[in-house]
């Protein structure tokens, strides 16, 4: 079963996160974690804004937070999002992508650490940032979502990702939410 979902987004992604969180369900029970771009002096505003339209738990990560099932993590302005086993860590080391959170940075640290079960999502976005992580995903033996370049506001991250021949599922984005939800079912359910 998939313990994490990583998800990238720039361009376009709030309104993309918006719209796929919305349609996750309460007991949604892998844990979430976005990075989406965003100026470095922006303050924890993202979780704010998406709360009201999501029925799981939403936070801003701080350094050494736990990774729990059914909790949407965002990383926060100006710091990298990194997955160790069982918990989140953030360095400000130097930007990946010309981007700090970067994508890339988060599906490697996952896919080091959890490999098979963990799902890439790759949302709109204007750079290629996520490219190499998703490729690193599906390397580990984990699954890999592109959201289809038609239906994103920008299509050059979707497009780069694709360009890497190693996704899983190219869905429109109203297409993600139920997929993820499929995916993520309980064998026994």
């Amino acid at each position: 079963m998939f313990k994490l979902v990583v998800i990238g987004t720039s361009l376009g992604g709030l309104s993309a996160l918006k719209l796929l969180l919305a349609e996750l369900p309460a007991d949604f029970p892998a844990a979430i974690a976005v990075v989406q771009h965003r100026h470095r002096d922006s303050e924890d505003m993202m979780s704010s804004f998406l709360r009201p339209y999501i029925a799981l738990p939403i936070k801003e990560v701080v350094d050494k937070d736990d990774l729990l099932p059914g909790t949407v993590y965002v990383a926060p302005s100006d710091y990298h999002l990194l997955v160790e086993a069982d918990y989140f860590t953030l360095s400000t080391d130097e930007p990946v992508s010309y981007a700090r959170p970067s994508i890339d940075v988060l599906f490697e640290s996952a896919a080091d650490v959890y490999g098979e079960f963990v799902i890439g999502v790759i949302l709109t976005g204007a750079n290629q940032d996520g490219a190499k992580g998703l490729a690193a995903i599906k390397a580990q033996g984990g699954s890999t979502i592109v959201q289809e370049p038609s239906t994103a506001e920008s299509a050059t991250m979707p497009e780069a990702a694709i360009a890497t021949a190693v996704v899983d599922w190219i869905l429109p984005l109203s297409d993600i939410a139920p997929h993820l939800t499929n995916l993520c079912q309980p064998v026994w359910k």
